[in-house]
């Protein structure tokens, strides 16, 4: 079939005003999305009520264990020393991170919408990653802490000072929640086409860019180098430290003191190992631009799993916070107890 000169202008025609359509109307969608639907984890009604009696056990224990420990610290003035400083900081941290995420989780399960609106989304991104970057600089800082108490044991006293200490965290808090300011903007400009659907139960970087109306490859580079330096810089610098920790602590003569060193170290690792394992999973490794696959389980893993198991790990394995929550359990039900009989 051969098109004349005059049917090739006329289809030209017809094709261009189903693009134009095609095109007002995915400005019309954009223009109408003020909120986004989070699938979370879509089960049968019995089983959302299940989930949600298991996760809202698991955030009452969390809050209840990591302030166990911030008032540990705060009450035994043993225990007012840069390591458990850190350690207090690190707690009410992880207190805000499982708040960033479970409340809108929890809810979400007994709605039917599970909607959120589109600035809610990005407050939540903001301070779901800016929460997990200031972990990752806790942890560097809580390294760096073992490691001149070990390394370098007479110059600790000098170096790592109360007041440097709380310097520390600060510089933490501050560069936390400053470093993942230019992706969020950079995402917030995009605009956003239907469907309005994230498979995620939290506003995620990935699902976010995929519901754009235009490509953004620059975003991407971008948050997948923000993403990379953050992880890898802090882990390097996490491994380093420790490297040196366990080649000092295997000189030591007396194995109590080998016994003790590890036992302090071996907490900080366990922790580190959960988090990070689990953020490489979901950021760094080939699955991490499939939104509907493995990443929502493990992002599920290190946003409220480790916050639960850094207080029963830190607790467990420490003899002086061991001795310290004891301490604090028995003020309290003497405080009980004083209480009725008044």
């Amino acid at each position: 079939m051969v098109l004349s000169h005059t049917d090739f202008y006329d289809t030209h025609l017809v094709s261009s005003a189903l693009q134009t359509n095609e095109y007002s109307n995915i400005n019309n969608c954009s223009s109408s999305v003020s909120k986004f639907i989070l699938l979370g984890f879509s089960y049968t009604w019995e089983i959302q009520i299940f989930l949600f009696s298991v996760f809202s056990g698991t955030y009452i224990l969390t809050l209840t264990g990591n302030i166990c420990i911030i008032c540990a610290v705060m009450w035994d003035h043993q225990l007012q020393t840069p390591m458990y400083i850190l350690l207090a900081n690190f707690s009410f941290l992880e207190i805000w991170f499982i708040t960033s995420t479970v409340p809108n989780m929890l809810a979400n399960f007994l709605s039917e919408t599970n909607t959120i609106s589109v600035s809610g989304c990005f407050l939540q991104f903001y301070f779901f990653f800016s929460l997990g970057t200031t972990e990752t600089f806790f942890l560097s800082a809580m390294a760096f802490d073992r490691y001149l108490a070990i390394c370098r044991p007479l110059h600790y006293p000098t170096v790592m000072t109360v007041q440097c200490c709380i310097r520390t965290g600060a510089g933490c808090w501050v560069c936390g929640f400053l470093y993942f300011l230019l992706p969020i903007y950079l995402i917030s400009q995009l605009p956003f086409c239907c469907p309005n659907t994230i498979d995620h139960f939290l506003c995620d970087p990935g699902p976010l860019i995929k519901l754009s109306c235009v490509p953004a490859p620059a975003t991407e580079i971008i948050c997948a180098i923000y993403n990379s330096v953050l992880i890898f810089t802090t882990l390097v610098f996490i491994i380093s430290s420790y490297t040196l920790v366990i080649r000092a602590v295997l000189k030591v003569p007396s194995a109590e003191g080998r016994h003790k060193a590890f036992s302090t170290c071996g907490s900080h690792l366990a922790v580190v190992s959960l988090f990070y394992g689990s953020i490489m999973v979901v950021y760094v490794s080939p699955t991490a631009g499939n939104p509907a696959g493995i990443q929502k389980y493990v992002t599920l893993s290190y946003s409220v799993l480790t916050p639960l198991f850094n207080p029963l790990i830190y607790s467990l394995r420490n003899k002086e916070m061991k001795v310290a929550l004891r301490k604090l359990f028995r003020v309290v039900r003497f405080s009980r107890r004083h209480g009725r009989n008044l």
